[in-house]
């Protein structure tokens, strides 16, 4: 199962985190499939590849807690909704 989760990176007392998809069975700091957004919580800023988390969200990935409310922030999911109507 493929999830959408915050990988944490920088240094001590000073964290970033990008957002990858990842296999659940892959620890924290493991090996991610693909690389789709980054997140500052220092600096409440955030980057996202819209397309990249669309695609895995219509393959059935599923955000953690903390990225859905990113997303949600984002307004991610109006966009899935939008091109899930769009191609109905």
């Amino acid at each position: 199962m493929v999830k959408l989760r915050l990988k944490r990176c920088g240094r001590k007392q000073r964290a970033v985190y990008r957002i990858v998809a990842m296999d659940v069975r892959f620890r924290r700091e493991g090996r991610d499939l693909q690389k789709v957004g980054f997140y500052d919580p220092i600096k409440n800023q955030t980057y996202s590849n819209v397309p990249a988390i669309l695609y895995f969200l219509e393959k059935g990935a599923q955000p953690t807690g903390t990225v859905h409310d990113i997303s949600k922030k984002a307004e991610i999911f109006k966009e899935l909704r939008f091109n899930q109507t769009k191609f109905s």
